[in-house]
């Protein structure tokens, strides 16, 4: 992340007199989560398509809607294919109601980060909304923004209004892995408590309140029907807030808990704004895609459905089967299409073919007598005769062979070819072998021996939980990636009077490869998650051994994403009211094998593995509140659990690297570590001159 420029906290800048502020919007395109590998390894979430419709043209649509002129667009991976879509979209064009459009790249590895390189931007000027870059939603925000700006006359530390929708405790759109709780104060829309309940725990399961909160309100509503959908209005504080802590990493269980935990001391409020009678979602995981995919296609979600033919070249008409159809399908006279399917242009359903509720994208080839039950295909697949798929999702190119059975919860990525008479059965992932990463372990090959091309099976990890496994129990499909280039403007004169605009497309990026992002994001990411879950040791050792050869990381790569990992993990634990010393225990103490497989110089008179963990370490602790404290208790107990030793410390301390820029700043309180231990080996060298006086005498 970029050094943060100079601010004041929680005020706005000032603007031209008598000219009306402009709505401003943060979108975080960049979930930082692997919950729809493995597609988006060839593309990015929010351009996988909904409805034959990539996600981010909802969230604009809404945003649009909404009044928003401003829209900086936060992305950490796959910035390229994102930012040639959006300068080719009609947002970019001089008839687009958004009059500025950013897309800002930066090597965040968390929302929080991406929170704070917005702050240190300084591109926020006033009240602004923040979402995901998935949303599909058609409420109208006036009436909440109404209602937060009012409230800030009166209030000036209601710095967030978070817009919710009201459904059932087990709705199609929740969340599956965790069941959020919402502790309201309904005479005011305040929230006092935010708590994530896993779903594995019973419904007897308390939630945690503050004794004062039942003694400081006459009123208390405990809340689990509500869909969290991450529209939020907020206020420069909020990313005043996000900077000041920098243990912030998620925007609820990390940013809205320790708010509303630490009110006592910063005073701030946060409030709610509960819908009933409009549609907002968030497509969160693949459970979430199939549910929304089936809402927009039931009109649920309306004017957003594919008939509206929001993109510049669709062609959709909504038919008396109440299916939607693009000009240029073709279907036989005894094929069978039902219950609200999408079929996208020049697609073809042949003789005896039946489909129902399931998404179909251009270009695809259906055979004689295939059934095609929930699923979602995208763009030129081809599907030979005879062949069974439900419940499943093939990306662009898959090709089925004929008399094959695809069955509920199967995952096919770009370009896999499906030999005849083959049989996925299960929530697998089937992908090409080039495009294997960590989490997933190759077996072997299922595709068929005649006709199939060599591609890995992937096992689903438990951190998608929420994803395909659902899928396979509720007989439900989702996700999808549609074809960039099917999108794209074919009005050559629009293009022509736009190229200035497009051209002023805004974009930043970090110095750091591409490869060594990726491998750096990626393994951070799946560690952290290995951490917070309390996986098995060796379940994340092994993952991350099979990441790092699959890509030929090297031995400091590695140090750096379980040095961050760690760093992470501890201040998550700090935000859940764990002490420092104690979160800094636990993590190293429970998974310190992770750093010791790291380390190879244990024999050597030089400890340059020692010296590289700790400076990863210390860079890591740069951005963060408390990072000297947080240094000296790593240190230490790196230390005491003979991770380094006396000598790869003291080289460590010796080493220029430790104390440039910033990072002396982080070793400060370390001093007397060091002290100790120079004192420590001086006396071991007198006592042994001691005893070799003894010995000559």
């Amino acid at each position: 992340m970029p050094p943060k420029a100079p601010r004041t906290q929680g005020k706005q800048k000032p603007q031209d007199e008598g000219r009306e502020e402009s709505l401003q919007a943060v979108v975080l395109a960049d979930t930082y989560e692997t919950r729809f590998l493995p597609f988006t390894r060839e593309q990015p979430r929010c351009l996988l398509p909904l409805a034959n419709t990539p996600l981010i043209e909802y969230t604009l649509e809404f945003l649009a809607g909404a009044g928003v002129e401003e829209v900086y667009l936060c992305c950490g991976s796959q910035t390229e294919q994102l930012e040639k879509y959006l300068s080719s979209s009609k947002w970019k064009l001089s008839s687009s109601p958004l009059k500025n459009l950013v897309l800002l790249k930066s090597d965040a590895t968390s929302i929080g980060d991406a929170m704070r390189d917005i702050d240190s931007r300084g591109l926020i000027t006033g009240d602004f909304l923040l979402v995901s870059g998935d949303v599909v939603s058609n409420v109208s925000i006036q009436p909440a923004l109404a209602q937060h700006r009012g409230r800030r006359e009166k209030e000036k530390d209601a710095i967030m209004t978070m817009v919710l929708r009201e459904a059932g405790v087990n709705h199609r759109t929740k969340a599956r892995s965790c069941r959020p709780v919402f502790v309201v104060d309904p005479t005011r829309d305040r929230c006092l408590h935010y708590e994530d309940i896993k779903a594995s725990a019973t419904n007897s399961q308390p939630v945690t309140l503050d004794p004062d909160l039942l003694s400081g309100h006459a009123e208390i509503d405990v809340r689990e029907d509500l869909i969290d959908c991450n529209i939020d209005i907020c206020t420069p504080d909020v990313l005043s807030l996000w900077s000041d802590n920098f243990d912030y990493q998620s925007l609820r269980t990390s940013f809205l808990f320790g708010v509303l935990k630490d009110y006592e001391l910063n005073g701030k409020t946060i409030h709610v704004h509960i819908i009933a009678d409009q549609y907002a979602a968030r497509v969160q995981s693949l459970a979430a895609y199939d549910a929304i995919s089936k809402d927009i296609a039931g009109r649920w979600s309306y004017p957003l459905c594919p008939d509206s033919n929001r993109l510049q070249d669709q062609t959709f008409r909504y038919t008396r089967e109440g299916n939607y159809q693009e000009k240029g399908v073709i279907l036989s006279k005894t094929s069978r299409v039902t219950n609200r399917c999408v079929l996208g242009q020049a697609t073809t359903i042949a003789e005896g073919a039946t489909l129902r509720e399931s998404t179909l994208g251009r270009g695809c080839r259906i055979g004689r007598n295939v059934v095609v039950e929930g699923s979602y295909l995208w763009s030129d697949v081809v599907v030979g005769e005879n062949s069974t798929i439900k419940n499943a999702i093939l990306a662009n190119g898959v090709v089925i062979g004929n008399g094959c059975s695809i069955d509920s919860g199967a995952l096919i990525s770009y370009n896999v070819r499906i030999a005849d008479g083959t049989t996925i059965s299960g929530p697998k992932k089937v992908i090409l072998p080039d495009t294997r990463r960590m989490g997933h372990a190759a077996s072997t090959s299922v595709a068929g021996e005649r006709g199939g091309e060599d591609y890995e099976y992937l096992a689903s990890s438990d951190e998608e939980s929420d994803s395909s496994d659902l899928m396979y129990r509720n007989l439900q499909a989702s996700a999808s990636s549609a074809s960039v280039s099917t999108l794209q403007s074919e009005d050559s004169e629009f293009e022509l009077e736009d190229t200035a605009r497009r051209a002023s497309f805004v974009s930043e990026t970090s110095d750091e490869s591409a490869a060594n992002k990726d491998f750096y994001i990626e393994a951070t990411a799946n560690i952290l998650e290995g951490l917070q879950k309390e996986e098995p040791l060796d379940t994340i050792t092994l993952e991350l051994n099979s990441f790092r050869m699959s890509v030929d990381a090297s031995q400091h790569e590695v140090r750096r994403a379980v040095a961050s990992a760690f760093t992470r993990r501890i201040a998550n634990l700090e935000s859940g009211g764990s002490a420092a010393r104690d979160a800094v225990h636990r993590v190293f103490s429970h998974y310190k094998t992770l750093v010791e497989r790291t380390i190879f110089d244990k024999e050597s008179d030089t400890k340059p593995d020692q010296i590289d963990f700790l400076l990863c370490v210390q860079k890591e602790l740069v951005n963060r509140d408390k990072g000297a404290n947080l240094m000296l208790f790593i240190a230490k107990e790196a230390y005491d659990l003979e991770l380094v030793e006396e000598d790869g410390i003291l080289q460590w301390w010796a080493d220029q690297r430790s104390s440039d820029g910033e990072m002396v700043r982080i070793r400060a309180l370390t001093q007397a570590f060091i002290t100790f231990l120079e004192d420590a080996e001086e006396e071991d060298e007198s006592e042994e001159d001691e005893d070799k006086d003894e010995d000559d005498g």
